[in-house]
């Protein structure tokens, strides 16, 4: 992150800018930075203005304490201003589920796109789900157990346990417990962890909500049900494709809703 502008409260925020034409702010999901979406921005870059940042409480933003989604919403809202007040939004998995609430609430945005937001209503037991975890998680963070907090997350996502347990023992551990505060941030934008369809219905700007062919049926029908919500919205599948979508793929579509 080479840029820098400051948030309503005060937050810095670290952002970088690649490429030109019409600007898209990408923003990241849980457990991730700016940097896990530059590969993204520069498969974009070549027919948009990619702008990737921080969120608050990871990177090279600050975190402002006490934590609220509002604070988010204003974090975006400053990024727009400062890269010319006209942009277009995307977020993948919680990420998108943030940008769709900063589209209701009156951040200037000309469009949106999110890919795969983690809306549990077609889950035989999702609000069940998301209610345990939002409790554990609250438990360990609070008890400062940072990599609890992190296997949580990753059994909320379907990794086994053996594949946690490699996780644990790897490199990236120790910079994915770095993170941990930050879950309670992606669990607050995703609230209840169900569809907020009257927010969604004030979303005055064309929507696009993408899916991966490989992704399980219930993720399907979460990205229909926002497509379906918002007033202009558009439900694409990008074949063979799972949540970890692969920017070579996912970055032409979101250049031609983007630019056309």
């Amino acid at each position: 992150m080479d840029k820098k502008t400051t948030s309503r409260d005060g937050t810095s925020l670290a952002y970088h800018v690649r490429g030109h034409g019409p600007t898209v702010i990408l923003v990241s999901g849980a457990m991730s930075t700016g940097g896990t979406v530059l590969p993204l921005a520069e498969r974009l870059a070549e027919r948009c203005t990619a702008v990737v940042y921080d969120r608050r409480g990871r990177g090279e933003s600050g975190g402002t304490a006490p934590y609220a989604v509002d604070r988010e919403v204003e974090d975006l809202a400053a990024l727009v201003d400062a890269v010319g007040g006209d942009a277009a939004l995307f977020g993948v998995s919680s990420g998108g589920a943030l940008v769709l609430r900063a589209a209701a609430e009156g951040v200037p945005a000309t469009r949106a796109a999110v890919y795969e937001v983690p809306y549990a209503d077609h889950l035989a037991d999702g609000a069940a789900r998301e209610a345990a975890y939002k409790e554990r998680l609250t438990e360990a963070l609070a008890e400062g157990r940072r990599g609890d907090a992190v296997e949580l997350f990753l059994r909320q996502t379907g990794l086994g346990e053996e594949v946690i347990q490699r996780a644990r023992q790897s490199p990236m551990w120790a910079g994915m417990e770095t993170l941990a505060p930050s879950l309670a941030h992606d669990d607050a934008v995703m609230a209840d962890g169900l569809l907020p369809r009257d927010l969604l219905a004030r979303i005055p700007v064309p929507v696009l909500a993408l899916v991966g062919g490989a992704s399980p049926e219930w993720m399907h029908r979460a990205g229909q049900a926002v497509a379906e919500a918002v007033p202009r919205g558009t439900y694409r599948v990008l074949p063979r494709q799972t949540h970890m979508v692969e920017p070579d793929v996912l970055g032409p579509v979101l250049a031609e809703f983007f630019a056309g």
